[in-house]
Parts: C-alpha cells; sequence; structure tokens
C-alpha cells in the first residue's frame, strides 16, 4: 500500500495553494469545503477565485512564490502549469517535513487528494495512488448509485441514540446486535424515504422490545419498468439486492430477475388473461406473511406499480396489518415502449394530451368511455388491450374517430426483441393477425405515430427465434 488511508482534520489550519489556474481552483474547492484557512500565491487567479476572494473565502497574495510562503503552512499545494516550479516546491516543503501536494506527478506527492463521495457525516474516498484519477471518478460514481443519498442523516440518527442505546443494553455485544438489527431492517428504509420520524419511533419500539424479539420484517414495491434493465432506477436496484425474497409476476422480464439478490427466495405469482397463478388476494396475504417472518420482501412487478399494477391493493393490505413498505414508481410502459419506438406521445403540432387506458377491466369487459377517449389532438395509450385489439378498434370508430387515423402496437417495448406495428384504427386488428404478435404489447393511436418513420431510434435484435424469449417477460 502506497499510501496510508487517512482523514484529517484541517479546519481553520493554515493550507497553501501555489497556482491560480483550473487545477488550484479544484484543490480551493475540497478546502473550503473542509474549513481551512487558505492562501492562495499567483500572479494571476481564475474568475473562480477571484469570486473566493470577494466572498472572503481565501486570501490571494498577487506575486510569484517565496519560500516564505510556506512558513506555518499544515498542507502545501503545488499548482502552477511549470513543472519546475512545482518540483522545486516539493523538494522545499518535504526539507520542511510538510505534507505537499504536486500538480500531476504523484510520485512526487508526499499526499494525494482522492476522488470523494460525500455523504456527511459519512465520507467515502477513493484513489488510487495518483496513477488513474479518471479511475478513481469512475468508481466513485458507481458507488454514488449504490449509496443512499440520505446515508448521511441516517449516520446522524444513529450518533442521536447512541447514549440511550448503551442505557438500554450496557454490554458491547448486545449494542452490536441491536445496531445489526436496526440497521438491516426497516430502519435505514424509513430514513432513504424520508420518514426519519417514523425509523426513530421503530428505534424506541426496537430499544423497548429487547433483542429477544423477532423484528417486523418490511416490502419493497417495486417497479421494474417495461423491459430494458437500464431504465431501472438506483432505489429499485438497490432494493433488489437487499431483499430476502422476491415475489415477481409475469411481465417482469429476466435479464431484471437476474439483477436481484442471487440468493434471494423466489416466488413466481404471475397472472395473465384468465389464467391467474395466484389470485390478487392471496398475493397480498402472501406479503403480509413473510413480513411478519422479519423478511425483507422485494414485490417485483412490471412497468410502475401503480399505473395498471394493482399497488394501491397490495399496499393497502399491508397497511391495514401494520407492515412497513416502500413504493419505488418506475419508467412505466406507455413512456418507455413511445420513446423507444421513436414516438412522442405529445407533440405540438400533432397532440396535447394523452390517456392512458386498460385494454380489459376487472369483469373482462372493455367498458370504457369513448366519447372521452376520441377527443381531438389527442393521444390514447391502451395497457393489455391485444385480446381486445378488434373491440377497440370497433367501439373507437363507432364513436368518431376516423378510420384512417394511425395506430402501433408495441410488442416487448424497450427489450432486444422489441417490434412496432403500424396500421390504422380500421386496418389493427389485422395487422395483429398478420404479424402474429404476441404478448406483452402496448397500443397507441393518435397522430402522433406518424412519426415513427421519422424519429425511431432503437434497433433491437432481428430474426430472434421463440425459444430466446424469457418466460417472464415485461409488461407492455
Amino acid at each position: 500500500m502506497k499510501h496510508l488511508p487517512i482523514f484529517v482534520s484541517i479546519r481553520n489550519k493554515p493550507c497553501v495553494v501555489i497556482g491560480g489556474g483550473p487545477v488550484a481552483s479544484r484543490k480551493v474547492a475540497s478546502l473550503i469545503e473542509s474549513g481551512a484557512i487558505i492562501t492562495v500565491v499567483s500572479t494571476e487567479i481564475s474568475s473562480e477565485l477571484r469570486q473566493h476572494v470577494e466572498n472572503g473565502l481565501l486570501t490571494h497574495l498577487p506575486r510569484k512564490f517565496e519560500s516564505s510562503d510556506l512558513d506555518g503552512a499544515f498542507l502545501v499545494f503545488a499548482a502552477t502549469d511549470n513543472r519546475q516550479v512545482n518540483a522545486d516546491i516539493a523538494k522545499l516543503a518535504d526539507a520542511r517535513q510538510q505534507l505537499v501536494n504536486i500538480a500531476d506527478a504523484p510520485d512526487d506527492c508526499s499526499f494525494v487528494l482522492p476522488s470523494v463521495l460525500d455523504r456527511s457525516p459519512v465520507v467515502i474516498a477513493v484513489s488510487t495512488g495518483g496513477a488513474s484519477p479518471v479511475l478513481a471518478r469512475q468508481l466513485r460514481m458507481q458507488l454514488e448509485s449504490m449509496i443512499p443519498a440520505a446515508t448521511g442523516r441516517l449516520a446522524r440518527i444513529t450518533e442521536e441514540y447512541r447514549e440511550k442505546v448503551k442505557q438500554f443494553f450496557p454490554k458491547q455485544p448486545q449494542r452490536k446486535q441491536f445496531w445489526e438489527n436496526a440497521l438491516k431492517g426497516s430502519v435505514s428504509e424509513l430514513v432513504y424515504a424520508g420518514q426519519e420520524e417514523s425509523a426513530r419511533s421503530r428505534l424506541d419500539e426496537m430499544l423497548e422490545q429487547g433483542l429477544d424479539t423477532s423484528p417486523m420484517g418490511e416490502v419493497y414495491l417495486v417497479g421494474a419498468g417495461p423491459g430494458d434493465p437500464d431504465l431501472l432506477t438506483f432505489k429499485a436496484v438497490r432494493l433488489m439486492q437487499l431483499a430476502d425474497v422476491m415475489v415477481y409476476d409475469r411481465l417482469v422480464s429476466q435479464p431484471i430477475l437476474d439483477m436481484a439478490n442471487p440468493e434471494a427466495e423466489r416466488l413466481y405469482v404471475g397472472k395473465q388473461k384468465d389464467d391467474h397463478a395466484v389470485p390478487q388476494d392471496k398475493i397480498n396475504d402472501l406479503l403480509v406473511n413473510l413480513a411478519k417472518q422479519g423478511k425483507r420482501v422485494l414485490r417485483l412487478k412490471g412497468g410502475d406499480p401503480f399505473i395498471f399494477g394493482r399497488g394501491g391493493e397490495e399496499i393497502e393490505t399491508l397497511s391495514e396489518n401494520g407492515v412497513p413498505f416502500q413504493v419505488v414508481p418506475a419508467v412505466t410502459a406507455a413512456s418507455g415502449c413511445a420513446a423507444y419506438a421513436g414516438i412522442p406521445l405529445t407533440h405540438r403540432d400533432y397532440a396535447q394530451s394523452v390517456t392512458f387506458a386498460t385494454g380489459h377491466l376487472k369483469d373482462g369487459s372493455i367498458n370504457l368511455n369513448w366519447e372521452q377517449l376520441t377527443q381531438k389532438n389527442h393521444t390514447l395509450v391502451f395497457y393489455m388491450g391485444l385480446s381486445g385489439i378488434s373491440e377497440i378498434s370497433r367501439q373507437l370508430q363507432a364513436h368518431g374517430m376516423s378510420p384512417d387515423m394511425p395506430a402501433a402496437l408495441i410488442e416487448k417495448g424497450t427489450t432486444r426483441h422489441q417490434r412496432v406495428h403500424v396500421a390504422t384504427l380500421a386496418t389493427l386488428p389485422e395487422k395483429v393477425i398478420e404479424s402474429g404478435v404476441r404478448a406483452p404489447t402496448l397500443t397507441i393511436i393518435g397522430e402522433v405515430v406518424k412519426l415513427h418513420d421519422k424519429l425511431h431510434w432503437y434497433e433491437p435484435e432481428r430474426h430472434v427465434k421463440d425459444t430466446d424469449f424469457s418466460l417472464h417477460q415485461s409488461k407492455g
């Protein structure tokens, strides 16, 4: 290990930066955040540094470097555009046993600045020892997606409860077990969801219950999006990897299932028209029972759980039974499939509003307000409408929509198997039969479909064998 990883307080300590360009500006920004007393030595300084001077955040000495500038400095930064000057400063600082950082010369540095992920008071530093700052930044960006923005708030709450926990559990092993139970359970997720008071209440309950009581689990109602794994949110991926049990439906694609915790128990509760593997009320009860066993339950649903996903029914049951839950929205099928098909749902020249409708109701019928759906300058999007496409076409025409209205049926949208079938309202049912379309699908009806030929950009794989398709495809 070339460098000792260490976090040092430089608050109110004198630090000297020699140089006034972009590199110096970056160094100064970190020093300001850390509360240092900063002096910049340079004949010229950047506009950013000049603004810091005006704000009273640093002192500027508008001249060339002098050896006396290092007097009393806790840290020294040589950030000029002259390598020899930087090297001379390094030698001078080393002779005085001062820590020095040299721009673009890692071998001459007595310390390096890492790439920092700041979730104060949680701070994560990534360093390559100066070998590759770009790689360090890329690694830090990967951590950004994995570590919730509210991690700092969680740390502050645990600090707030430290003394209280000591009063309940005088022995260190007991405290360790308590915090492990708390932080792997619902407390962390409540904070991440912005429910800090609920998190405090949960900590109080756990203190009163002691260590022998099995903690209540939690349910994560997560939208899997329309199929492309890259459309998942950071939060969705994080919760998918935390889960002890995954309850998923038919509309979740295999690549997304593969991103979940490989150790999690997997329960398939898929439903399709006229074939419910597990009735909805049984799914609701299953989620409650698993959570009461202390498990972290991932309820993974295709598309968005609150748009024709019956997520509202599931969390109603959870709420009634006192089970903690979170809802993670997703890119819904209408937005995702339309975007990947190059069909904007609204457009200044064609449509100023859009309606999402389901292709079949709870009783299997398609009893919709057809007159409202046939308004002008409007886009219609039908979910789960493949089996009822003939009735949809007939009803819209019967209520005044032109038979020549452009229409598109998007099959397996956003996945590598996507196909877009363009027709008119009148010819759409025939197109479905001719093309051998298979669910999941999404239907878009409106003038905006005219833009598909011009705006389509996504190139899915072609000539894919049917056997290559996953048994569990995403929502369309």
